[in-house]
């Protein structure tokens, strides 16, 4: 099942910082903007333009975009990039990006959450993501979720940083 058109996500019934934030699936006429927001977001390890392509068309890829109203155009603030495998009840959450310049105001919640929703939407009872053991915003984000740390890769990053392994079962809603 696909995610609808376009859902609003807020905690609460509000935008984080009075924004007006959608999450939607991602579009190809979204590529430049999420090439821009990889490249923003991460010094290392970014998604290549022909990956983040491959996942706009995947059918066992989500790549959800959270855009923001300025001045009646949309503004690509963050997204969200999970797997799945046909044979398995567990997703992955492969990347999760937001702005650097709207960083600290809930967008990365509301990412996992719509993440969290798309992994039901699709069947899927556990989602699963590794996080930079150096990363201590994420890990914080993904433990305030009910997120359970179940092991490590050593030497998993570009830069020889180990990864943190996370897993969450998930309610249907």
């Amino acid at each position: 099942m696909d995610l609808p058109l376009e859902r609003r996500v807020s905690r609460n019934g509000h935008a984080p910082a009075g924004l007006d934030v959608t999450i939607r699936p991602a579009r190809l006429a979204d590529l430049d903007a999420l090439v821009a927001l990889e490249h923003a977001a991460f010094a290392t390890d970014r998604a290549e333009r022909r990956a983040i392509r491959h996942a706009l068309g995947s059918p066992s890829m989500s790549l959800l975009a959270a855009v923001a109203q300025d001045a009646g155009e949309e503004i690509l603030v963050g997204a969200a990039t999970l797997e799945r495998r046909r044979t398995s009840l567990v997703a992955r959450l492969s990347s999760i990006a937001v702005s650097p310049a709207r960083a600290g105001h809930g967008l990365g919640s509301l990412l996992l959450d719509a993440a969290e929703t798309d992994t039901l939407d699709h069947d899927r009872r556990r989602l699963r993501l590794e996080v930079r053991a150096d990363n201590g915003a994420g890990i914080r984000l993904y433990e305030r979720h009910g997120y359970t740390r179940y092991g490590t890769k050593p030497d998993y990053y570009e830069d020889g940083m180990e990864a943190w392994c996370y897993e969450k079962v998930l309610a249907p809603r």
